[in-house]
């Protein structure tokens, strides 16, 4: 009677367990990304057809594809070697990289908690009896054990712990694939932003030196006049005293270049010292003619940053089902089988084998709270996560906006002060030739002079900003990554 009680008891606790096992779930939340915002338009305003400066003409292309390599459009060789040498020797980018595979390689090493795990184990131990642990009065011996042993177990998902937890890995895979796309974008930005800086500030210094030949060009006339007796001796002090702090800008300008030639040299991967650059002009840069504008609706699948913090979100999701299946029943199944004796060749007698098989079950009971708390802490990393996803398309779209309008004044500015330079070298020609004639007074050429040294510089900033600006746009974007011909249709590297 008591057998077949036995056996009925078993009957039952594997039909319960097979129904466990074919009727398994998975707590928690089950991810979806967040929807994209209901925006058709960046700014308030309707955005211009096109923008144009000194007969260079931008238009914006509604809906338009970002192309991944977007700098090839300045139609600079150079730049666009400099650019790919980057990519290939960068330092950070090769650490994003590393991190990227070590991120795949633990969702590897997680997944395999779905298989069976088999070991196996050889001990071998010289040991003295105690026989008065056993309350015996006889005395101890000394004798050999070895024992060798197989063990087969396999963890039961039943409430999808394990299977959250593997999903949380995937996330992981997923935020370092977007940050490494960050990484890659953002260090062709800068060495494209870096280029034109360093072009600009090599602009600034040839129009400072061209400044500087015209004004002793000016003193030596002065030097002429003074000596006739036409003009006063502080004339020729003055123009000197202008000459010397226009001699002094250089060292800055100068100083601006070899800072932006060290920092192209870290993003290049070398050392300064090794470091090769190519003659970039800034005149000789030509701006992109389409400027494409992808929908407000295709951003957030677009923007590394804004798929690193869906991912980061994903994560805090599989993190609320780990710890809620943490506070459910776990179940295992093992298996061991071995053999044990006093020497190798006694391992393999039949009286010392031995085996176990059954199936494992932990519930949890009382915890201090800690598995509540646990959870909860969940919820609200979730909810952290959440706001951060959000903090981040909001700051997406306004750097957008902010590109787009910042294009518009751009070309705006670089055309007026383009017509401020010509004005300014126009009245400066005509003062010089009065000024020589005796015509005009040596403080309205001095005055014209800085005025044209002042327009000069002003435009070359004009410029090159309108040349950043429109880096910025491609960036804004998402620099096309997923328009390369190697990443197909959701490949993902650089």
């Amino acid at each position: 009677m008591n057998r077949a009680g036995g056996v009925h008891c078993t009957g039952r606790f594997c039909l319960a367990l097979s129904l466990m096992l074919g009727c398994g779930c998975t707590v928690g939340p089950d991810f979806s990304p967040p929807a994209a915002p209901e925006a058709e338009r960046y700014l308030n305003e309707p955005l211009p057809e096109t923008v144009a400066a000194q007969g260079q003409v931008q238009q914006f292309v509604p809906g338009g594809e970002v192309t991944p390599d977007w700098w090839r459009f300045f139609h600079s060789t150079a730049l666009d070697a400099l650019v790919r040498q980057a990519i290939t020797h960068n330092m950070t980018v090769q650490a994003a990289e590393a991190g990227l595979r070590e991120s795949q390689d633990r969702l590897r090493a997680g997944q395999g908690v779905f298989y069976p795990q088999l070991d196996a184990r050889f001990g071998a131990s010289r040991e003295r009896s105690a026989p008065v642990q056993q309350g015996l009065t006889t005395a101890g011996s000394i004798f050999n054990v070895m024992t060798l042993s197989g063990t087969i177990s396999y963890t039961l998902d039943v409430f999808g712990g394990e299977r959250r937890a593997v999903e949380d890995l995937q996330a992981q895979v997923d935020r370092q694939i977007w940050m490494t796309q960050a990484t890659y974008l953002t260090l062709t930005a800068n060495v494209v932003n870096t280029a034109i800086a360093r072009a600009a500030y090599a602009a600034q210094i040839e129009a400072t030196e061209q400044l500087i030949d015209l004004q002793r060009q000016q003193l030596q006339s002065t030097q002429v006049q003074v000596r006739s007796g036409t003009v006063p001796y502080s004339a020729t002090l003055s123009l000197q005293s202008l000459i010397a702090a226009n001699e002094a800008l250089l060292p800055a300008l100068k100083q601006k270049v070899s800072q932006s030639e060290s920092l192209l040299a870290t993003l290049e991967g070398v050392l300064p010292a090794d470091l090769q650059l190519p003659d970039i002009r800034l005149t000789a840069l030509s701006l992109p003619h389409d400027l494409p504008v992808s929908l407000p609706s295709a951003l957030v699948r677009q923007r590394p940053d804004i798929l690193a913090a869906e991912a980061q979100l994903h994560q805090a999701s599989a993190q609320i089902g780990v710890t809620t299946a943490a506070m459910f029943p776990g179940f295992s199944l093992s298996a061991t089988y071995g053999a044990a004796g006093s020497s190798l060749g006694s391992l393999f007698a039949g009286t010392g084998r031995f085996w176990s098989v059954g199936p494992t079950i932990d519930i949890p009971l009382f915890q201090g709270g800690r598995l509540w708390f646990g959870r909860q802490a969940a919820i609200d990393a979730y909810q952290q996560a959440a706001a951060n996803y959000r903090q981040v398309v909001l700051e997406s779209f306004a750097q957008v906006a902010n590109v787009l309008k910042a294009l518009e004044l751009d070309a705006q500015a670089l055309q007026k002060q383009a017509e401020a330079q010509a004005t300014a070298r126009e009245a400066l020609r005509l003062l010089q030739a009065n000024y020589r004639s005796g015509l005009v007074t040596y403080l309205d050429l001095l005055v014209t002079d800085v005025q044209l040294h002042q327009v000069d510089i002003a435009y070359l900033q004009a410029l090159a900003q309108r040349h950043q600006d429109t880096v910025a746009l491609f960036v804004a974007l998402g620099g096309g990554w997923w328009n390369r011909p190697d990443t197909g249709s959701g490949g993902t590297s650089p």
